[in-house]
């Protein structure tokens, strides 16, 4: 077994999440949470939804990683005024440590479709947009935590597949560059989806980690089942460490599957979704130690937050399965 579930999941359900009138009362569900970990505290940046279907950000905090306390807050971010056309949601955030900043990108939901937004804040509670930084729809996307021969770059996910109602889907992962964080430009496909196995649709899960052995990056993967739900899985791969933009591994197989209660049962069931890691240990260098724990933090059926566990060797182990 690759990841070991906690025995306290869901580690965070709708119960979880404290009022805050007038936006917030008696939340609906809370999912897809980004993750840092600051000092010796454990972060989550959590999508909260109303009983209206609107979306909200919240923070939660921890000692050990698993017993999370949410404050009793909205975050709400500056600069949304940025943003062409009407506002629906701000969701999904996926948390970088990157040059001193913390950066959340975060989907947009507009009239015209799902794009890309930027956040950057000094700390957790006060975000402000830089950007929308995709023109086209896209959504899923993760910054690298760092720059790679003198670029910044990010992992997204174009929508290809344009849906009749609502956001579209896509099944390509892409590896884009900028000079500045504000204005970027696709390099090229990084993976696509495999048509008839687990991960017919894909898209990036949390940052990408960086070890000796190349970026180790974990995606999700949708199966696609006629008159039936569809099945969200996670699932990794390797990117060389110096050219990003060659897939060095890949594994056959999830790493997780929908299969407890929590998972299966919820608003969209049959669902984990990875969007925040949190890496224990690192050497001298900044790289990931393989003996190291990771924690994966993952939205179960859209409706709670949930928590698995392994280390960096069983990931790179399988992604060259």
């Amino acid at each position: 077994m690759i990841l070991e579930r906690s025995a306290r999941n869901p580690i965070l359900t709708r119960a979880s999440i404290p009022d805050c009138p007038p936006e917030i009362i008696d939340a609906s569900a809370v999912f897809n949470p980004g993750a840092i970990k600051l000092g010796e505290e454990y972060w989550l940046l959590l999508r909260v939804q109303t009983r209206g279907r609107q979306t909200h950000l919240m923070r939660a905090c921890s000692r050990d990683g698993e017993r999370f306390e949410v404050l009793p807050e909205l975050i709400r971010p500056r600069g949304l005024e940025r943003v062409r056309g009407r506002l629906h949601h701000l969701y999904d955030p996926r948390l970088s440590w990157l040059e001193g900043q913390i950066y959340a990108v975060v989907a947009l939901d507009v009239d015209a479709g799902c794009r890309v937004g930027l956040l950057r804040g000094a700390d957790l509670a006060s975000f402000e947009l830089l950007a929308v930084i995709s023109d086209a729809d896209a959504r899923n996307a993760v910054l690298f935590p760092q720059r790679v021969g003198g670029r910044y770059l990010r992992l997204d996910r174009p929508h290809r597949g344009a849906a009749s109602v609502g956001v579209g889907s896509g099944d390509e992962i892409w590896l884009s560059e900028s000079d500045d964080l504000l204005h970027w430009r696709p390099v090229q496909r990084v993976l696509e989806g495999r048509w008839h196995y687990w991960d017919e649709r894909i898209g990036p899960g949390p940052p990408p980690i960086r070890t000796r052995e190349g970026w180790l990056c974990i995606y999700h993967g949708v199966a696609h089942h006629l008159s039936a739900a569809h099945i969200y899985q996670a699932g990794v791969f390797l990117l060389d460490l110096e050219d990003p933009a060659q897939l060095l591994a890949r594994g056959r197989d999830n790493i997780l599957e929908p299969r407890e209660p929590y998972e299966m049962v919820g608003q969209v069931p049959n669902v984990v979704f990875p969007s925040g890691v949190i890496v224990e240990k690192s050497d001298g260098g900044g790289f990931a130690r393989p003996e190291s724990l990771v924690r994966i933090y993952y939205g179960a059926a859209d409706s709670s937050v949930a928590l698995a566990t392994t280390t960096i060797a069983a990931l790179l182990d399988a992604a060259r399965r």
